[in-house]
């Protein structure tokens, strides 16, 4: 899969998310409660190639449908694009590239104000450009799975702080069916639309 293509699908895929939420009426002078978070940050992550470590450029939404019983509160949808591109080591191939776009549910903890923990579970699509003894073989595509949590913090209104912990698994992968376990940290900052104010 070309990299523009992987672009675009996370653009499309992160307008799809939030578009529903703009198009709610609302009553003249109420509090609006637009269920979404956009957010993007730097990661860094063991690409597990060697002992190599990468930086990479990632971009998340979140979703949090409303009228939930408070059981259920906290529960949502999560996606994530990443590139990760950048700081590649010498021990690296020079073309040795990671992107992902994956999505799943996400459970945030909501018993602080200014401090929530949460959890996710991600599946996706991964696409690595390297180089190895065939030629002609040179990147490939895999549905990849994503655990991983985190620590959100309240800088300021609607801002907030993300400090997030992913482990990536990209199943049978090169002529001997080999998985690749890359894992890291991405901080960043998010946007959360809740608590805007709306008027007619």
């Amino acid at each position: 899969m070309k990299r523009s293509t992987l672009l675009l699908i996370i653009a499309t895929v992160a307008f799809a998310a939030i578009r529903p939420a703009f198009s709610q009426t609302l009553p003249a002078a109420t509090e609006g409660q637009l269920p979404f978070t956009i957010g993007t940050g730097v990661s860094n992550l063991n690409v597990d190639w060697g002992h190599n470590r990468m930086y990479g450029i990632s971009i998340w939404a979140q979703w949090r449908p409303g009228m939930l019983p408070r059981l259920f509160d906290g529960f949502g949808l999560d996606i994530e694009g990443r590139d990760v591109n950048y700081g590649r080591p010498a021990t690296l191939p020079s073309n040795f590239r990671m992107d992902t776009l994956a999505g799943g549910p996400i459970y945030t903890w909501h018993h602080f104000r200014n401090f929530q923990p949460y959890g996710k579970l991600l599946i996706g699509l991964g696409s690595i450009d390297f180089t190895g003894p065939n030629p002609y073989y040179k990147h490939d595509t895999r549905t990849i799975y994503a655990p991983g949590g985190g620590l959100q913090y309240r800088l300021v209104h609607h801002i907030w702080v993300r400090g997030d912990y992913e482990y990536q698994m990209w199943p049978q992968l090169f002529s001997d069916n080999r998985t690749l376990d890359p894992q890291g940290f991405t901080v960043g900052v998010s946007y959360d639309f809740r608590s805007l104010r709306h008027f007619e």
